[in-house]
């Protein structure tokens, strides 16, 4: 048995370290069996010689890649891991219970996979990143699940009709044909997951709403999983307006690409703000996925790197 301490430089480096609900500093003892604790301004280590070694250099790594990328995702964590252990980090998150045709949905990342545990733990949930990440599907399958366990009475899907301006008189119809276009990739990932007879039965019985944004300001919803999407298109004091819908026993998931914010230039987004503004509430989590976690088409991942990096 040994003992080591690495000197953190900061609440903010260790919160960095640890991750956002310690997610980080859980893959670290699952992966090393080391004892880690902090006191003092450092990081505590203990056990076996190999575990508080391997511990040591993963944290070591991951102060130097901090340096240089910023905060890191989960994927990034499992990559140093795998790297100094020898291993890859297992995926360990059961199964969203939606099953139909035969189908399981299942986290195929290890950030799909901080993801679903995030929205299963915490009553509100931010997830930012690019297309093809799962946020939205995800997000849909966990509120079936919930939905199944009797842990909520009602699913409420939400998006920004109209990037930006939620301008919906000037479209032809009525209203559910006014917000289909918008709230498609919602009631496509319903359509995955429930029949489609079942789910026109509960949109007529009130289970599952769909509603474009504006529609929301002066309700409270209790007992119900409620999904923004597209959320980067809201304005500040829309989201602040749907943040606060939230009633007793409700889960809210928020989801959006920062990348790809239609709003007119200069206006702060709404997604950006709340993430900034509400990071260290309790109960709130912060889920952040990158390219690594698109599980779309080959290409789709081609593209957003090319897009990111700026290559012309």
């Amino acid at each position: 048995m040994i003992e080591a301490s690495i000197p953190v430089g900061s609440p903010e480096q260790l919160i960095l370290l640890f991750g956002t609900s310690d997610q980080h500093l859980r893959r670290i003892r699952e992966s090393t069996e080391a004892k880690i604790s902090t006191r003092g301004g450092k990081i505590h280590l203990s056990g076996p010689e190999s575990a508080v070694l391997h511990a040591t250099a993963i944290f070591e790594q991951m102060r130097s890649a901090i340096a240089s990328e910023g905060a890191l995702m989960p994927h990034r964590v499992d990559e140093i891991i795998g790297n100094v252990v020898g291993k890859s980090h297992k995926l360990n998150s059961r199964p969203v219970d939606v099953k139909h045709a035969g189908r399981t949905v299942r986290p195929r990342t290890p950030g799909q996979e901080a993801y679903v545990e995030a929205i299963r733990n915490h009553d509100l949930v931010f997830c930012i990143g690019p297309a093809g990440t799962g946020k939205t599907y995800l997000a849909v399958a966990t509120a079936i699940e919930a939905f199944k366990a009797q842990q909520i009475r009602k699913i409420v899907l939400v998006r920004p009709a109209v990037e930006a301006g939620e301008s919906l008189g000037f479209l032809p119809g009525d209203l559910l044909s006014k917000i289909n276009p918008y709230l498609r990739p919602l009631l496509d990932a319903l359509g995955e997951m429930i029949d489609y007879d079942q789910v026109k039965r509960y949109m007529a019985d009130d289970i599952i709403e769909v509603v474009p944004l504006a529609y929301m300001r002066g309700r409270t919803l209790n007992n119900a999983f409620i999904i923004m999407d597209e959320a980067q298109n809201t304005t500040v004091s829309q989201m602040k307006m749907f943040l606060t819908r939230m009633g007793q026993n409700s889960k809210v998931v928020v989801s959006g690409d920062t990348s790809q914010v239609d709003l007119p230039s200069h206006t702060r987004s709404g997604l950006t703000d709340a993430i900034a503004r509400l990071k260290h509430i309790s109960g709130c989590a912060q889920v952040i996925l990158s390219r690594e976690d698109i599980v779309r088409h080959r290409l789709v991942a081609e593209i957003v790197r090319a897009y990111e990096e700026g290559t012309g």
